[in-house]
């Protein structure tokens, strides 16, 4: 039997084996086709790049992992959309260009905070914009760009960060030829530039960017200066070219912060007249105290005034930051609502501390030479008291058809059980507010005889409330009768008529023997 099936197994076997060869030979030429096609595809389509605007990559939490492993130097804006601040994010895309021009390794990047929530809160993002920069992918530890607002600043920042933080000046022509190239700049006296102080004076200089800074150990240029020892000096030009110099003695235990704020100090005026540019750079300096004087540049005791605070400002420069508002500007409105201002108080002086946001009231109110000193002394040495919050209650507050609200007795009035609350809160600097005030009296008038209806008002910026949130003046709130602190905006049209109207629907009658 197996002698009769050998050969038949021999045909079946050659068989399959010729149907395979003809199998791979008809099959190979169209797999080899599909992966030259496949080759192909993967040569024509490269790894996906990153999407750039104007030089400016667009990360997302998806890509930014791959934008820092692909950048040794990243630069990254986080911004929220529509925010009013479209000039500083213009500057960041006009120095982006700049670098793409100059082939550089550092690369520029944006984040939209409000669509990417989790790399804000990653990168505790708090105020914006904010830069943040990040050398060799490093993730954990970026570094803050701040204070940096023009495309130059923004390229000086980074190329202290990535070279040298200052010019090394050689000669005294040199150092004249420094010291005259802008309005102010920075000169470091060391007799060592490496290690040691001189090693502050670098880090100082990678956070200021908008100032340029040199450094020397030209014991010629020491003499002509008549420096002996480690010193900072900042010089600045007056209109006339007459230059001025400050110096600080520069030592091992001095530290970084403090150069900073001797730098940022002393390259301001002795006081500072606060408006849209300056205020900027008034928040920049390292200063958390500011005394700030409000009065008026067209008042008869204005240059004494002026010259009063001056005095004192020289007294403690380098301690206390020194700002000047003018009364009689009206776009400084919302700095007199934030010190609770009004129209009767100037001449007025107020300090502020920055970081603990408390502020405090000259108790004198003539603004002397002697009142300044002392004012200014017991706040260094922590005498002073904190500037309170309300008014005091005016006798007859609620004997007029309007009554009149302050911090003090606000609570206990608007979240009343039996009555509705309609109150206006105004600003008496605001010109919209002073027209509608007469509207509001003849609200008053109307609803005067009403039990359960009270017509109010509250000058907000001499009285702070913490229950209601204000974003402009005037504004009108409703608080209905009943246990619970509910609190209705009112939108509509500020007419007599639409006022009125608005009460008829919304008033809640609770009767006293209804609890």
């Amino acid at each position: 039997t197996n002698c009769t099936l050998a050969p038949l197994n021999r045909f079946v076997t050659d068989k399959l084996f010729i149907l395979t060869v003809v199998a791979f030979v008809a099959v190979g030429p169209v797999e080899s086709k599909m992966g030259e096609k496949s080759a192909a595809k993967s040569q024509k389509s490269p790894p996906s790049k990153i999407k750039e605007e104007e030089n400016v990559l667009v990360l997302r939490k998806s890509n930014f992992e791959k934008a820092l492993k692909e950048s040794k130097y990243l630069l990254v804006q986080f911004y929220l959309p529509f925010s009013g601040l479209s000039q500083i994010l213009e500057e960041f895309v006009k120095a982006a260009g700049q670098l793409k021009q100059e082939d550089s390794e550092v690369q520029f990047g944006k984040v939209d905070a409000k669509q990417e929530k989790e790399l804000g809160k990653e990168f505790q993002i708090m105020d914006f914009p904010a830069f943040k920069f990040f050398a060799e992918g490093d993730r954990k530890n970026p570094v803050d760009c701040k204070g940096v607002r023009t495309a130059s600043a923004f390229l000086t920042w980074i190329r202290r960060r990535t070279g040298s933080s200052a010019d090394v000046v050689d000669s005294i022509e040199q150092a004249i030829s420094f010291t005259n190239s802008a309005d102010k700049t920075i000169l470091g006296f060391f007799k060592d530039l490496q290690g040691g102080p001189v090693e502050i004076f670098y880090g100082a200089a990678k956070e200021i960017p908008d100032l340029p800074f040199g450094v020397t150990d030209n014991q010629k240029v020491f003499k002509n200066y008549s420096i002996t020892k480690n010193t900072l000096t900042l010089f600045k030009k007056f209109s006339e070219g007459k230059l001025t110099r400050h110096d600080l003695t520069v030592e091992n235990t001095l530290k970084r912060l403090d150069l900073i704020r001797f730098i940022r100090s002393f390259e301001m005026d002795l006081v500072t007249e606060y408006n849209r540019e300056t205020s900027v750079k008034i928040f920049d300096v390292p200063v958390d105290s500011h005394v700030v004087l409000f009065a008026a540049k067209s008042s008869k005791e204005f240059a004494e005034l002026y010259e009063n605070f001056r005095t004192v400002a020289a007294e403690h420069r380098g301690k206390i930051l020194f700002i000047f508002v003018d009364t009689d500007e009206t776009r400084n409105g919302r700095v007199f609502e934030y010190f609770l201002i009004r129209d009767f108080n100037p001449p007025a002086v107020r300090i502020l501390n920055v970081t603990s946001d408390v502020r405090y009231r000259m108790p004198a109110d003539e603004v002397t030479l002697g009142n300044l000193r002392s004012f200014s002394q017991s706040y260094l040495q922590g005498k002073a008291k904190p500037q309170t919050h309300s008014e005091e209650i005016p006798l007859g507050w609620d004997k007029k058809p309007v009554k009149v609200l302050v911090g003090q007795n606000f609570d206990w009035v608007v979240f009343n059980k039996y009555r509705n609350v309609f109150v206006m809160f105004y600003a008496p600097w605001s010109r919209e507010c002073q027209d509608l005030l007469p509207v509001w009296d003849e609200l008053g008038k109307i609803y005067d005889d009403q039990n359960n209806i009270t017509i109010a008002k509250i000058d907000c910026t001499a009285n702070e409330i913490e229950s209601v949130i204000l974003e402009r003046h005037p504004t009108f709130k409703y608080f209905p009768a009943g246990s619970d602190k509910r609190i209705v905006h009112y939108t509509d049209a500020k007419t007599l008529e639409a006022f009125s109207e608005f009460l008829e629907r919304n008033i809640q009658v609770l009767e006293p023997n209804k609890k």
